[in-house]
């Protein structure tokens, strides 16, 4: 550990925030003052190597923003739920201490239980953190304990997921340093430089070896425009481009037979249907927008690597390819190619959606869903998804959902159909509780308001995503104000509505001791006390003679129930009905809209502060539109337009952009609050879902675009 300067210390932190590269950051802190002064990458990690993304970089100002969270607040009576104006959120609130936060939480709670029945509270939680701690464990014991409405989580990552084992029986993948070995790298559906900047020098250093880079992405991102091959994919279809290239491979005989026999289930099945006509090239470059020729090439390209001594083919699969209503299917699709290749056999091939199930955490051990039993319902309850949260707060009965507690997350401005969302958390009926660092669109709607803590301001037990290392965070100052880790404040709810039960007495030591209490191969030399020694320690996958980890590479990896890559069901293509590929679509919308994240936020976090929001000026409140579009319906540069469908609408200027193609608009997710017209893109997005995985649907939206006034001179 570098030592700080005279007079400061420096503490071992993780990142904690929704990103596969989960950071190592060092944090020098005055002894004299407590204050953190710096934060920095950590040099000795062997993925991040020492330096951190533009967002994190820039943390300091998070922590001692003005405009933090400090004490808990309760709202004021009379003063009804909706958008408050940014700058005077705490007019409409009153501070209180902790212990009346707590008391005023437990009765609201009980009372709702009693008198509706404990499944009418919801709790509402994503990956504010992605700690071990933060994201679930004490929060799940107080829930399951109350009775609660379970929450499906899959607003980002479930239908990737469910893909990934489906096909592998695990979410593991390709190590990135790997990627530095590949002669051939495809980002589909991924924006590196956005959102997986780690990655990015494993591939730089493969490509000044001679590997190309090719980027599928309807969008021209940053590591689109720095790659060999941008293709332009309309969205939704690329299942079925992913069937083309099969239709390639198999037709010219380029499947790697002697794996597909050993390792695979369903090859003969597959075969059979990619080579089916609609999945030639040609017909697949009339849907998807790619040239024919093109698919062929790549196609050949992706199965020649690791053969005749060319390096092997990797592909970075990311989570835009699920976010449709056929995005189950497309990661099963994609995930499928090298086992149709074998580029698993050699180092530098596979692919890489996310390593997340590698890390055998005792997390039944750390959320107790035993717990439910105990409950007054004795059973496990209802499940909710976490999508269909305007459905939820409108509709929902036996019972309705009376109260929500609401934490690592947004949800006003996050959550789909979010006018649905607003007019749900709008009622007087419901009792919400949000813990949070700053007044955001969610605490608007609050009848009580919690600070919480910063990963720099309390203790967390890290996996990743991105990578194959554990870590721990150790805290690196005190919590500022009154601001508590949901840890604690979980376990505060649970000790005053249940005393003397011991499953709420645990705090982050415990926690993560029992999180570590695993037998697993894969945690062998994996201890709490090696991990606050060295910050980092390495899984302990399987290694072949030669010292490599290549994972599928032999049948031994896979977890399905076949034990081999499930090749079947096919993943057949269906056009998502919000698409300009469907029949059955709505042809009052011809545009298909892509509600992006920003590049310098992490979804809606960081939004609010001034330093990130210079770096994402350029695209503030704008509508990036082809010319085509554009021209058609008379719109000029920085003209004022509205964007609706039949959800809702919303106001932005207009930019004529190549980043877009035609027939598709793109704006970037934003809070609601720092907008023109209160709104933000997810007034335009539905509850509907993913194929498999229960996920959201966010690319698989029309809409229309007309002016509303000129621009300015």
């Amino acid at each position: 550990m570098p030592a700080g300067g005279a007079g400061t210390k420096v503490v071992h932190a993780v990142c904690t925030h929704d990103c596969p590269d989960s950071c190592g950051v060092l944090v020098t802190v005055d002894e004299l003052t407590g204050r953190a002064v710096k934060v920095q990458g950590d040099p000795a990690h062997p993925v991040t190597r020492g330096f951190l993304c533009g967002k994190v970089a820039r943390y300091l100002e998070r922590v001692y923003s003005p405009e933090r969270l400090l004490y808990p607040m309760k709202r004021k009576a009379g003063v009804a739920k909706g958008p408050l104006p940014k700058g005077y959120e705490a007019e409409a609130f009153e501070r209180i201490s902790w212990d009346e936060a707590l008391e005023l939480i437990v009765e609201r709670l009980k009372k709702t239980a009693e008198e509706f029945g404990p499944e009418s509270v919801l709790p509402y939680s994503y990956a504010g953190t992605i700690g071990q701690l933060g994201f679930g464990s004490m929060d799940r014991r107080f829930f399951h304990r109350v009775g609660a409405s379970q929450l499906d989580r899959t607003i980002c990552s479930s239908a990737g997921g469910a893909a990934l084992k489906q096909v592998y029986g695990v979410k593991l993948g390709t190590k990135p340093e790997d990627f530095a070995h590949a002669g051939l790298v495809i980002v589909w559906g991924g924006n590196v430089h956005g959102n997986n900047i780690h990655l990015w020098p494993f591939i730089e250093e493969a490509r000044r070896d001679g590997a190309r880079l090719v980027v599928i992405d309807p969008y021209r991102t940053r590591t689109a425009a720095l790659a060999d091959e941008h293709w332009a994919i309309r969205p939704g279809t690329d299942p079925l481009l992913a069937l083309a290239m099969m239709h390639v491979i198999f037709r010219d005989g380029l499947e790697d037979a002697e794996y597909m026999r050993e390792c695979t289930e369903g090859g003969d099945e597959l075969r059979v249907f990619a080579l089916r006509e609609e999945h030639s090239p040609e017909r697949a470059a009339e849907i998807c927008g790619i040239a024919a020729e093109a698919i062929e090439r790549v196609a050949k390209e992706y199965a020649r690597s690791g053969r005749e001594g060319r390096k092997a083919a990797a592909i970075r699969l990311n989570y835009g390819i699920q976010r449709c209503e056929n995005g189950g299917t497309a990661a099963r699709a994609v995930c499928m190619l090298p086992l149709i290749t074998g580029s698993w056999k050699k180092r530098g091939g596979g692919v890489l959606l996310s390593t997340s199930g590698s890390f055998p955490f005792e997390q039944e051990r750390l959320q107790m869903p035993e717990l439910m039993k105990k409950s007054p319902l004795g059973r496990a309850a209802r499940v909710v998804n976490m999508n269909e949260l305007g459905d939820a707060l409108l509709e929902l009965d036996g019972p309705p959902v009376k109260a929500m507690v609401v934490y690592n997350c947004n949800a006003a401005a996050v959550a789909p159909d979010s006018e649905r969302v607003l007019e749900g958390l709008r009622r007087e009926d419901l009792f919400t509780v949000v813990h949070e660092q700053f007044f955001t669109d969610t605490t608007d709607y609050a009848d009580v308001v919690l600070p919480a803590t910063t990963f720099l301001e309390h203790k967390e037990l890290m996996g990743a995503y991105g990578h194959l290392y554990a870590q721990v965070s150790e805290r690196a100052i005190e919590p500022l104000g009154e601001a508590r880790m949901n840890v604690w404040l979980f376990g505060e709810l649970g000790k005053r509505m249940f005393p003397g039960e011991p499953e709420f007495e645990d705090r982050e030591e415990e926690l993560i001791a029992q999180a570590l209490d695993s037998k697993h191969a894969w945690f062998k030399g994996v201890t709490k006390e090696r991990l606050e020694r060295e910050g980092h320690v390495p899984l302990q996958l399987p290694a072949n003679e030669q010292g490599e980890v290549l994972p599928f590479s032999t049948r031994e990896w896979f977890l399905t129930a076949s034990g081999r890559g499930e090749l079947t069901p096919v993943p057949a293509f269906v056009a998502p009905v919000e698409s300009r590929s469907s029949s059955k679509k709505d042809k009052r919308y011809p545009l298909e809209f892509l509600p992006r994240k920003a590049d310098n936020y992490m979804n809606t976090t960081f939004a609010n502060l001034a330093g990130h929001q210079q770096m994402e000026r350029k695209l503030a409140g704008v509508l990036e539109m082809h010319e085509v579009d554009a021209a058609a319906r008379g719109i000029l540069p920085g003209d004022v337009v509205t964007v609706w469908n039949e959800r809702g609408k919303i106001a932005l200027l207009a930019q004529v952009s190549e980043k877009v193609g035609a027939g598709v608009v793109s704006a970037r997710l934003d809070w609601q609050k720092l907008s023109t017209d209160g709104t933000n893109v997810n007034a335009l997005t539905s509850q509907r879902l993913t194929d498999i995985g229960g996920g959201a649907t966010f690319y698989s939206t029309l809409v229309e675009v007309k002016k509303l006034s000129v621009a300015a001179d």
